[in-house]
């Protein structure tokens, strides 16, 4: 069901399921009908919730139980990622595409450093 892995997610980033529903901008209606009816969103409001949570539409659907990581064949890069995924400010980070190298990640954490005068 949906609503468990959602809910699972949410508790994971240590939010609510209501309160990720609202910085998705997500009516809190769809929440109780994902919860109480089994109902799993669609087309792009389940898009906008795997990249929240930074899975694939399928984990979220139950359809594989790992999830898979944002960059394929890197494994240096998705360490590197993985160790990022806890600061907030980094989360633009994971917008990036499958052909980002290492050395564009840490260029772009190198920018985004210097911004927060850190």
């Amino acid at each position: 069901m949906f609503y468990d892995v959602y809910a699972a997610l949410c508790k994971e980033h240590g939010k609510s399921p209501s309160a990720v529903a609202q910085e998705l901008h997500i009516n809190k209606s769809n929440v109780s009908n994902w919860k109480n009816n089994g109902y799993t969103p669609r087309g792009e409001v389940l898009n906008r919730i795997a990249d929240y949570f930074e899975v694939t539409v399928d984990c979220l659907l139950g359809k594989n139980s790992e999830e898979v990581p944002l960059v394929n064949g890197d494994d240096e890069l998705s360490e590197y990622l993985e160790e990022l995924r806890t600061r907030p400010e980094m989360k633009m980070l994971f917008q990036l595409t499958k052909k980002a190298t290492k050395a564009d990640v840490e260029k772009a954490v190198k920018i985004i450093e210097a911004l927060l005068g850190k």
